[in-house]
C-alpha cells in the first residue's frame, strides 16, 4: 500500500498537517482524504488548540490533480473538504510558499488565517480552463479581499504576489522565506485563543458595482465571446448582492456545472493537455543527453533578431548579436533597450534587471565573434541563396557541436543544411513576431537533424518561455501552410460581391484578432508583389499598383487614420467592382456561416494533409500552433478541435460544394464517423 502523502506533526498544542505530494502538491484524492482526516484528528484531540496546513517541497497546493480530469470525483470532493476546514472549531492556519493556485487557493481561503513567504503567489486560474473556482472561491474571496480584487483574480486568472495579498487582507502576515514552518507554529500559538474564528462564509461584504463596471470597461474587448469570465463575474456579483453564503455557493456550483458541460471549457481543457503533449517528441528517448547552451548568437538586429535575442537575455543567457552595418546594429540595440525600459516603467522588471540583461548582450559587426556560441540563430532576409551563403560561413566559423538554426518562416531547412559539413547540427527555429512576446516556436526538424539537437532546442524553448511544436520540412511548415489556404477563398468571395469588411468581420466575430484583409494590410499588401504596376492579375496587384500597400502607406484594403484605425475604402470598392466587371463575375449570396466555412474548412483540410504528410506529429500540435501563433481563440480549441465540434462530415460536404480537393485523411475520418 502506498504511503499517504499527508503526515501529522505535533508541536505542543499545535497540530501541523503536512502535504508531500511532489512535484506540485496537487490536490488528488489521497491528499484531500489526508487533509480531512488531519482536521478531524485535530478537532477531537483536546490537547490541540490550533492547526497548521503546510506543504513540503517547492510549493503550497498548486491546484487540482490533472490526472483526475474527466474522471469521477473521489471523496472527499474539494467543496466538502474546504467546508470541513472552515467549520473547524479550532483555528486553522494556511502556511503558503511557492504558489497557492486554484484548489490550493480555495483551501487557503477556507482556513481561518493565512501566512505566506514574500516570494509566494496566490491565484484562481480556473478561468484559463474555461471554468470558475468550484469550491467556494468566488464566494469566499470577495468576502475576504473585496469585490475589485476578486473580479480581477477570477475573471482574468493571473496570480497576485504575497505582498499584494497582504495589502488586500487576503494574507494576514508575511514571514521569513526560510522560517515558514517555525513561524507558522508560532503564529498558530499566537492566535489559538482568539474567538470568534474569522470564517469567510460569515463575513459581510460591501457591494461594489463601480468596481465591476470599471473591470468590464477595461477588459470587455479582451474577454469578448468568453463564457467563463462572465460566469466568474456573475458569481462575484451574487456574492455581493446581499444573498446568503449558501445561496452564493449554490449559484457558483450551478455556473460551474454549466461551464464544465460547455464546448468552450472542453476546448480550453483540451488545449491544456495539448500544450503538454506538444513538448513530447515521439521518437526521442526520455534520457537523451542535451547539448549545453551557455551562449547564443543571433544574426540580424532587426525586428526579429532583436526580439529573438530578448528571449535569451531575459532567461539569463548571454547573446552575441551580429549586423552588417554599425547604424543597423546601434538601432537594433537601442530598440532592445527601449523595450526593456518600457517593461521597467510598467513594473514588470527592475532597472537593475534591465541593466543586467543589457550587460549580457554583445553587439558586433564581426561574424567570427560567433565562434564560441553554442547555438546560432540567423534572422536575415527570407531568401534561400542568402541563407545558404550564411550557413556556409557559419559552418567554417562555429565550433564543433554548435547548433545552427534558421528563423525561416517558409524555406527548406534541408537545403540550408546541405551546404554545411554538419547537417545534423542544423534545425529550424521559427519565432513569431514580435518574437519577445509571441509564445509559439515552430521547431523545424530537418531530414538529418540530430536527435540531441532537436531535444536540446525543445528544452531550450521551454526555458525561454515558449510553447514549442515540432514540424517537419515543407513549404510554410504547419501554420503558414494552413494560412495560405484561407487567402484563395477570401479573394474569390471578393470577386463574388462580398465586401472585405464583411469577410473580416465574420472572422473577428468568430474570435480571431483580425481578419484576412486586416492581416494583409498589417503585413504589407506589397509583400511578394512582382513590382510591375502594368501587370494586374489580382486585386492585390491592383492595390499595390496604386500604392495601397497597407498600414505603412495609410491605405490598403482599408483606409487608415493617424491612429491606424481602419475604415472601408470607396476606392477599394471601385477597384473590386471594375475587376469583377472585367471578369464577368456575378453576385453570390452568402450567410455568415457560409463565409466562415469557406474560409476555415480549407484550413482544416490542409491540416489533414499536414498530418498525412507527417509534417505534424498530431492534430493537437496543429491546434497549439494556431492558438499561440495566429490568435485562434482558445475557447474554440484550434482548427482541428473546432472541426470535430462542427462535424467532419459537414466540413467535407462544404469542401465538396466549393470544388476543393478533400484530403484523403479527412474524408476517411468523416466517412468513419471519427474525429481528429
Amino acid at each position: 500500500m502506498d504511503a499517504s502523502p499527508i503526515r501529522i506533526e505535533r508541536h505542543g498544542a499545535v497540530l501541523v498537517i503536512v502535504a508531500d505530494n511532489p512535484p506540485v502538491n496537487a490536490l488528488g484524492a489521497a491528499v484531500r482524504a489526508g487533509l480531512e482526516a488531519g482536521i478531524k484528528q485535530g478537532e477531537v484531540d483536546e490537547s490541540i488548540a490550533a492547526m497548521v496546513i503546510r506543504c513540503d517541497g517547492r510549493t503550497f497546493f498548486a491546484g487540482a490533480d490533472i490526472t483526475e480530469f474527466g474522471q469521477p470525483m473521489r471523496e472527499p470532493a474539494l467543496p466538502i473538504l474546504v467546508d470541513v476546514i472552515e467549520a473547524a472549531s479550532k483555528p486553522v492556519v494556511a502556511a503558503i510558499h511557492g504558489t497557492a493556485l486554484g484548489g490550493g487557493c480555495e483551501v487557503a481561503l477556507a482556513c481561518h488565517y493565512r501566512i505566506a513567504v514574500p516570494s509566494a503567489t496566490i491565484g484562481l486560474p480556473e478561468v484559463k480552463l474555461g471554468l470558475l473556482p468550484g469550491a467556494g472561491g468566488t464566494q469566499r474571496l470577495p468576502r475576504i479581499a473585496g469585490v475589485a480584487l476578486a473580479v480581477r483574480m477570477t475573471a482574468i486568472g493571473d496570480p497576485i504576489s504575497a505582498r499584494t495579498a497582504v495589502e488586500a487582507g487576503l494574507v494576514d502576515r508575511l514571514v521569513g522565506e526560510d522560517t515558514l514552518a517555525d513561524d507558522a507554529i508560532a503564529f498558530a500559538k499566537e492566535i489559538a485563543g482568539k474567538r470568534p474564528l474569522p470564517r469567510a462564509s460569515e463575513r459581510t461584504i460591501e457591494p461594489d458595482p463601480a468596481a465591476i463596471e470599471a473591470f468590464r470597461d477595461a477588459h470587455g474587448r479582451k474577454l469578448r465571446g468568453l463564457d467563463a469570465p462572465a460566469a466568474n463575474i456573475a458569481c462575484i456579483e451574487q456574492a455581493s448582492s446581499g444573498a446568503s453564503f449558501r445561496d452564493g455557493i449554490a449559484y457558483e456550483r450551478e455556473q460551474f456545472a454549466r461551464l464544465m458541460s460547455g464546448t468552450q471549457s472542453a476546448a480550453q481543457r483540451y488545449l491544456f493537455f495539448a500544450e503538454r503533449q506538444a513538448a513530447k517528441v515521439d521518437d526521442l528517448p526520455a534520457d537523451i543527453r542535451l547539448r549545453p547552451i551557455g551562449k547564443v548568437g543571433v544574426i540580424g538586429a532587426g525586428t526579429m533578431g532583436g526580439g529573438i535575442s530578448m528571449n535569451f537575455l531575459k532567461a539569463g543567457i548571454p547573446v552575441t548579436i551580429v549586423e552588417t552595418g554599425q547604424e543597423a546594429l546601434d538601432r537594433g540595440t537601442a530598440v532592445i533597450r527601449r523595450h526593456y525600459d518600457a517593461s521597467a516603467k510598467r513594473g514588470r522588471v527592475t532597472a537593475d534587471q534591465v541593466d543586467a540583461m543589457m550587460a549580457r548582450l554583445t553587439p558586433t559587426l564581426d561574424l567570427r565573434a560567433l565562434a564560441e556560441c553554442d547555438l546560432v540563430i540567423e534572422a536575415v532576409y527570407e531568401d534561400m541563396a542568402v541563407k545558404q551563403e550564411l550557413f556556409g560561413q557559419l559552418d567554417a566559423i562555429c565550433k564543433p557541436g554548435a547548433i545552427l538554426a534558421s528563423n525561416t518562416s517558409y524555406l527548406n531547412i534541408d537545403e540550408m543544411a546541405a551546404v554545411t559539413g554538419r547537417p545534423g547540427d542544423v534545425i529550424g527555429t521559427h519565432f513569431f513576431s514580435p518574437a519577445n512576446v509571441m509564445k509559439l516556436l515552430e521547431v523545424v526538424r530537418g531530414a538529418r537533424t540530430a536527435p540531441d539537437v532537436l531535444a536540446t532546442v525543445m528544452a531550450l524553448a521551454k526555458a525561454i518561455g515558449k510553447v514549442a511544436v515540432v514540424s517537419g520540412v515543407g513549404p510554410g511548415f504547419i501554420g503558414n501552410r494552413m494560412l495560405s489556404q484561407r487567402a484563395n477563398p477570401a479573394n474569390r468571395m471578393l470577386m463574388e460581391g462580398i465586401a472585405p469588411e464583411r469577410i473580416d468581420r465574420v472572422l473577428t466575430d468568430f474570435g480571431m484578432p483580425m481578419g484576412v484583409f486586416q492581416m494583409s494590410d498589417l503585413a504589407g499588401v506589397d509583400i511578394g508583389w512582382h513590382r510591375d504596376p502594368t501587370r494586374i492579375e489580382s486585386i492585390r496587384d491592383a492595390l499595390a499598383a496604386q500604392g495601397r500597400w497597407g498600414q505603412k502607406t495609410g491605405k490598403g484594403f482599408y483606409d487608415y487614420d493617424e491612429n491606424r484605425t481602419p475604415t472601408p475604402s470607396p476606392e477599394v470598392k471601385a477597384i473590386i467592382d471594375r475587376l469583377r466587371a472585367q471578369g464577368g463575375h456575378a453576385d453570390t449570396t452568402y450567410t455568415d456561416d457560409e463565409i466562415l466555412g469557406a474560409l476555415l474548412y480549407p484550413m482544416v483540410n490542409e491540416g489533414a494533409n499536414i498530418l498525412d504528410d507527417g509534417i505534424a506529429q498530431r492534430a493537437s500540435d496543429i491546434d497549439v500552433v494556431w492558438i499561440h501563433g495566429y490568435g485562434w481563440p482558445a475557447y474554440r480549441g484550434g482548427p482541428m478541435f473546432w472541426a470535430n465540434t462542427v462535424g467532419l462530415a459537414k466540413v467535407v460536404a462544404g469542401l465538396d460544394a466549393r470544388g476543393v480537393a478533400v484530403a484523403p485523411l479527412l474524408r476517411k475520418k468523416a466517412q468513419g464517423g471519427e474525429t481528429f
